[in-house]
C-alpha cells in the first residue's frame, strides 16, 4: 500500500467518525455541553474540518473551501473568515451554533473532497518536500498531513464521546 492510499484511509477514518458523532442530533444537542468549559460537538467537527480544510488548502497551495465554497456565509459565525478555532476559549466555543448537523456534515464531505483530489495528486516522493521552515526539523507535507490527521481523529473521537454522554442523560 502506497503512503498517500493510508492517508487517504485515513481522512476517510474521520469522514465516517464525524458522520457518525453528528447524525441524528438535534441543533439543541449538537451545542450541549457536559459541563460549562467543555467542548460541543458542534465546535469539534466544525474546528476539525476548519484545521484539514486550512492546512490541506496551504500545502496544495488552494483557497480554502471554507472561503471559495461560501461556507463562511452559511454558518454565519462571529468570527474572521480565516478563523480555524485554534486558542478559542468557551465563550468563543459557545458561539459556534449551527442550524443542523446537515450543515456540518455538508462542509466535511467538501473539506474531504478536497483532500481526497489533492492527495490523489501526490507521488510518494512528495511527502519528502518541506512545507514549513519554522521548525527544527523542518516539517515535510507527510508530517504536516499526518499532524492533521492525528489532530481530526483526535477531535472526532471527543465529539463522538460528548454525543455518547448526551445521549445517555
Amino acid at each position: 500500500m502506497k503512503a498517500t492510499e493510508l492517508l487517504l484511509d485515513g481522512f476517510g477514518r474521520v469522514r465516517e467518525v464525524v458522520h457518525e458523532a453528528v447524525d441524528g442530533l438535534t441543533a439543541e444537542e449538537l451545542t450541549a455541553r457536559p459541563d460549562a468549559g467543555a467542548n460541543t460537538v458542534a465546535w469539534l467537527v466544525w474546528h476539525l474540518t476548519r484545521i484539514q480544510d486550512d492546512h490541506v488548502a496551504e500545502v496544495a497551495g488552494t483557497e480554502q473551501v471554507w472561503i471559495s465554497q461560501g461556507w463562511t456565509d452559511r454558518f454565519a459565525l462571529p468570527f474572521p473568515a480565516g478563523d480555524t478555532g485554534y486558542g478559542h476559549d468557551a465563550d468563543d466555543v459557545a458561539a459556534v451554533v449551527v442550524e443542523s448537523a446537515r450543515l456540518l456534515t455538508d462542509y466535511h464531505e467538501a473539506v474531504h473532497a478536497h483532500t481526497v483530489h489533492y492527495l490523489g495528486k501526490l507521488a510518494a516522493a512528495d511527502l519528502d518536500r518541506v512545507v514549513d521552515e519554522r521548525w527544527t526539523p523542518p516539517v515535510t507535507l507527510g508530517a504536516r498531513l499526518v499532524s492533521v490527521l492525528s489532530d481530526d481523529l483526535q477531535h472526532a473521537g471527543q465529539a463522538a464521546f460528548v454525543r455518547g454522554v448526551l445521549r445517555r442523560r
